[in-house]
C-alpha cells in the first residue's frame, strides 16, 4: 500500500537549501541523521501531463508549492528575502510564478483555479 510521497531536491548547497525550507518556509522536519533534514510537506497531489515535443527525451519532473493567494504569498516570502525568478502569470488553470531555492535551483509557486485533489478523503 502506498503511504506517502518522498520528493527530492538536488542542491549544490544542501545546508542553504535546508535552511531555506526550515527557516524561511517554516516547514516542520525531522533530523534523519547528522543534520540530514527531511521536511513535512503540505498535502500533495500528482498530475500526469503529456510529454511536450520541445522537452528532452526522458521527460522531466517538476515541483510546485500550492497557495491560496499567490500575490499575498509572494509578498510574504519576498519580505523574508526569497528571490522570485519569474513574474506571476495567469496560465488559465491558475496563477504561477517560480522562486529560487538557495543552492537548489527553482520550484514553482501556484494558485490553482481548478479543482484540487490534495484534500480528498482517502478511500478505505
Amino acid at each position: 500500500m502506498i503511504t506517502g510521497t518522498h520528493a527530492i531536491i538536488y542542491s549544490e548547497d544542501p545546508e542553504a537549501s535546508r535552511a531555506f525550507f526550515r527557516d524561511v518556509l517554516g516547514l516542520p522536519y525531522v533530523d534523519a541523521q547528522h543534520g540530514w533534514l527531511i521536511f513535512k510537506t503540505p498535502p500533495a497531489e500528482l498530475g500526469i501531463h503529456p510529454h511536450m515535443p520541445e522537452q528532452p527525451a526522458g521527460s522531466r519532473h517538476e515541483l510546485y508549492l500550492i497557495c491560496d493567494d499567490v500575490e499575498a504569498t509572494v509578498a510574504e516570502l519576498t519580505a523574508k528575502g526569497v528571490e522570485f525568478t519569474s513574474p506571476v502569470t495567469d496560465q488559465g488553470f491558475g496563477l504561477l510564478t517560480t522562486l529560487r531555492i538557495p543552492g537548489g535551483g527553482e520550484i514553482g509557486l501556484y494558485q490553482p483555479r481548478h479543482p484540487t485533489a490534495y484534500d480528498l478523503d482517502t478511500p478505505g
